[in-house]
């Protein structure tokens, strides 16, 4: 487990922490990758099944990763830019489905059983929507830090994987408004139309994000910032989620769009910092495909999804356990008997 954390105290703690992350076991990988080219398959003809075992080995520090301990967090926040008519939903949705995960019966639910893994629903201050950011910033320094520290918080060192998703009515809103902010290009480019609005509710979706940039044009040189001015908790929460999981030595599997988004100011403040992280899908949401590409992060699958709750990452789940299992348990060519070319 991890000792007890010390909440952020400053940006300037937080930036500190994110400039100074561990690099992996180059050790381990290369000895998951030596042994992939002892067992009986032509070299590298498992493809990313095979480097996902050494990314394993690389991130748990480990000869031969396992995969006991994986948690599913599902970080729930509102909104209230949805007061600008950006979601197809009311905003008290986000707490009815949040009722919905605690009595089993959502898709993650199904998912996470049949991944083998554990599910950690963390609502954050769900009474207390976040500030209209076409009006004033989502959270001030104090609320984002106390989001990114309850993220930071739930993850510990025992764990072997972690997925990381979402649940916030409008969130798809504060997504597009930080990817426009972080590589630009206008909000209709990153803009999509979420839980399903109609023409209209897209165009409204635009020009929240438009307005919410012009009133935090200061902010937008900042990663921290942006992520404070135009986010929400549940994205803060992911961001210090997956910090912790790199301090931890933890690999992480990241969702969709609303998750990516929330953990691109890292890959801004640090040229490695979503190295120990796989984008386990590509959703259907406009603007994912375009935001991996931007950061480098190829998706293992591309299924149409668009729900959130983690559902893409805890499917992931079930090809790493598949890549675990062939670089575990098969052969080498010695042991089988079989002829090496």
């Amino acid at each position: 487990m991890s000792p007890q954390s010390t909440a952020f105290k400053s940006l300037e703690d937080l930036r500190a922490a994110c400039l100074d992350l561990p690099a992996g076991s180059d050790a381990a990988a290369g000895a998951v990758a030596k042994r992939q080219d002892t067992l009986t398959k032509p070299p590298g003809s498992l493809g990313r099944l095979e480097t996902i075992a050494a990314w394993l080995g690389r991130w748990q520090g480990r000869d031969m990763p396992k995969l006991d301990a994986v948690k599913v967090f599902v970080f729930a926040g509102n909104h209230g830019v949805t007061a600008q008519g950006v979601s197809a939903y009311p905003s008290e949705v986000t707490v009815q489905m949040v009722a919905n995960f605690a009595g089993g019966g959502a898709a993650i639910n199904q998912l996470a059983r049949i991944a083998g893994a554990k599910l950690d629903v963390i609502p954050l201050d769900l009474d207390h929507p976040t500030g209209d950011f076409t009006q004033v910033p989502a959270m001030d320094e104090k609320a984002f830090l106390a989001a990114v520290t309850a993220g930071y918080d739930a993850v510990t060192n025992d764990l072997d994987l972690v997925c990381f998703g979402e649940m916030g009515i409008g969130n798809t809103t504060p997504a597009a408004a930080i990817s426009t902010a972080l590589f630009g290009g206008g909000a209709e480019k990153w803009t999509g139309r979420g839980t399903g609005v109609d023409d209209a509710g897209l165009q409204r979706k635009v020009v929240a994000i438009e307005a919410g940039l012009k009133r935090h044009a200061d902010s937008l040189s900042d990663p921290l910032k942006i992520a404070a001015a135009l986010g929400g908790r549940e994205l803060a929460a992911i961001f210090g989620a997956t910090l912790a999981a790199r301090k931890n030595n933890v690999p992480v599997l990241l969702d969709g769009f609303v998750c990516t988004a929330a953990v691109a100011p890292l890959a801004r403040l640090h040229p490695t910092g979503l190295a120990h992280t796989i984008a386990a899908h590509v959703s259907a949401e406009a603007g994912h495909r375009r935001l991996l590409e931007a950061l480098g992060l190829p998706p293992l699958l591309d299924l149409g999804m668009r729900l959130g709750e983690g559902s893409g990452a805890c499917l992931a789940v079930n090809i790493v356990r598949s890549a675990l299992e062939c670089h575990a348990k098969m052969a080498s060519f010695a042991e089988a008997g079989v002829s090496e070319k």
